[in-house]
């Protein structure tokens, strides 16, 4: 039975593989490899016990160290036996100069940098998608909304665009956060490296070159957390971005609105009671899901104020924030890029919102104009502002008030008011706009 949603209902098989426990061993196993490997470079342990280390040390089961775990309650030091068992005379050298989190912190570090080759993999595969969407709408001329009014128009390959141009900034984050997450460290107790010798430095540095990532420039028993804090937030940025894709969606999705819909399946169910249901469920786990994304943060900055050389309140924390984050942003990222790739978007609908206030959301078209044909901005905006006002309250259409103003016919003629009224000819440069982005970040994608 599954105790939490992520080992079965959300995520995918890759992202849970990265954080499973077999992979865990595999990348403190790692970790202690290239230890090995690092001090005889250096001249530290017999250059023959580090080759039977590297070959025989992947031979320790996950299901060994949890036995000896049972017996002394030490998670890493159950590890290292696990590992000295199946080495032999060499067993001894095993975590030499070490402590628990020299390994532990390089494994999460290489988690990490597995874990952000599949965000990556992710976001650019959601890029590609959106910019796909915003060059098929780009001329698709929609109602504009603020503050949930009606505004002026704007284009669906805008909405696309700003959406594409946001993820494109998460790739950027990704790319220059990774130096600072994708980390590892050798420097013992309290961070001297006093039972490394003078060689210390040289050693750490040949051990992260082994294992492809970089080292800390100077820490304490363990990483500091700052770096981790950052990686929760680049995730919350990521699920916030999905998040407010998913609100609009969803908000756009409502049937007196009706403009976009989720895809439904064929056989798909809706409500276990109402038959005519379409619910755009994906987006709403979306939002639900970046909830708890978020609520990551607080405890990973928090764990980054530990006691003096270091304390355990961040260990247990990070037992859950890790692979929760992980694995639902992960999640997030692949079923977002699902509901985009499939979403309806519905013309008429879209057309029907765009004319819904009889021409009035073009107030503005009309006022600019005045103002270039010689009236003042303020007067312009004034009289435009009332005769908006009237049309509400009456139920007109905007052209035949601002028609029946001889001030604004003095000015602009009535046909000039039923062009200044189209939507159509007001969504200023929307459309390069859109193809700018697509040329800038088309490289970006998969």
């Amino acid at each position: 039975m599954a105790v939490h949603p992520i080992e079965e209902r959300y995520g995918t098989a890759e992202m849970r593989a990265v954080w499973s426990e077999k992979n865990r061993f595999s990348c403190v196993v790692k970790a202690e490899v290239a230890l090995a490997r690092a001090e005889a470079h250096h001249g530290m342990i017999p250059a023959a016990s580090a080759v039977e280390i590297s070959e025989k040390a992947h031979n320790a089961s996950l299901e060994r160290a949890k036995e000896i775990e049972i017996e002394i309650s030490h998670d890493m030091m159950a590890i290292v036996k696990a590992i000295s068992e199946v080495t032999g005379e060499s067993g001894r050298w095993v975590h030499y100069g070490a402590t628990s989190n020299d390994i532990l912190d390089t494994a999460t570090g290489l988690q990490l940098g597995q874990t952000l080759d599949l965000i990556d993999q992710k976001l650019r595969g959601l890029l590609g998608v959106l910019l796909k969407r915003s060059a098929e709408t780009k001329s698709l001329v929609c109602i504009g909304r603020t503050h949930g009014q009606h505004g002026v128009p704007t284009t669906y390959g805008l909405r696309f665009a700003i959406w594409a141009s946001e993820v494109g900034r998460h790739i950027e984050r990704l790319e220059q956060l990774r130096p600072r997450v994708v980390v590892g460290q050798m420097t013992g107790a309290v961070g001297t490296q006093a039972a490394l010798g003078p060689k210390g430095i040289e050693v750490q540095a040949t051990m992260m070159e082994f294992l492809g990532m970089s080292s800390v420039d100077v820490s304490n028993q363990v990483i500091s957390r700052d770096r981790y804090a950052e990686y929760f937030m680049f995730c919350a940025g990521v699920a916030t971005t999905l998040d407010k894709i998913g609100i609009e969606i969803r908000s756009l999705q409502r049937t007196e609105i009706g403009e976009v819909e989720e895809a439904f399946g064929k056989n798909q169910v809706g409500s276990s009671t109402m038959p005519h249901k379409r619910n755009p469920i994906k987006s709403e786990q979306v939002c639900g899901l970046a909830r708890i994304i978020r609520s990551s943060v607080e405890p990973a900055l928090q764990n980054n104020t530990l006691w003096d050389e270091r304390d355990l309140t961040n260990s247990s924390c990070e037992r859950v924030l890790f692979p929760e984050a992980s694995i639902l942003t992960d999640h997030c990222l692949r079923l977002m890029t699902v509901v985009l790739e499939g979403l309806v978007i519905n013309r008429a609908g879209i057309r029907r919102n765009l004319s819904f206030l009889h021409g009035i959301n073009m107030a503005e078209s009309v006022m600019i104009e005045l103002t270039k044909k010689g009236m003042s901005r303020q007067d312009s905006h004034e009289r435009v502002r009332m005769a908006s006002m009237q049309a509400l309250a009456e139920n007109r259409s905007l052209a035949d008030v601002l028609g029946a103003d001889p001030e604004i016919v003095r000015y602009c003629s009535k046909n000039d008011i039923a062009a200044l009224l189209n939507p159509d000819t007001y969504i200023g440069t929307s459309a390069r706009q859109v193809e700018r982005v697509i040329e800038k970040l088309t490289p970006l994608c998969v």
